[in-house]
Parts: structure tokens; C-alpha cells; sequence
């Protein structure tokens, strides 16, 4: 079994297939059961569903700074 992917609010992942503008890189904006992820080359937000993100997620780039409580 493989290990699920650990991505939160605010990373930049990498994603399999570029986004029509060019680039590949998306920001987290909203996790739930669907996420919401908005294209860093045109700023173009889209409401994906969990699984479909999870399998079209390569990695990710940059982790969002953990705040402390």
C-alpha cells in the first residue's frame, strides 16, 4: 500500500498535467472535501475533489510555514 501524500493549507505542489496557462505550480487555498487550488502564472482558482487532487498531485514544492498556537 502506498503512503498518502502529506500536503496542507497553503503549499505549492506540483502538479502531473500544466494548467492551460503554462505552468504546473498550485497553491492550496481551501482543503475539505474538495480543495481549492489557485494557479501561480494566472491566478485562476479551481474546486477539485480530494481523490482526483490526490492522484494528480506530484509533489510538493514549497511547505506553508506551521503556526504555532
Amino acid at each position: 500500500m502506498t503512503q498518502p501524500k502529506e500536503f496542507g493549507l497553503g503549499d505549492i505542489v506540483m502538479m502531473k498535467k500544466p494548467h492551460p496557462c503554462g505552468t504546473n505550480e498550485m497553491e492550496i487555498i481551501r482543503m475539505g472535501m474538495d480543495i481549492r487550488i489557485k494557479c501561480r502564472g494566472c491566478q485562476h482558482s479551481v474546486l477539485i475533489p480530494r481523490s482526483k487532487f490526490e492522484k494528480s498531485m506530484k509533489k510538493v514544492l514549497v511547505a506553508a510555514p506551521k503556526k504555532e498556537e
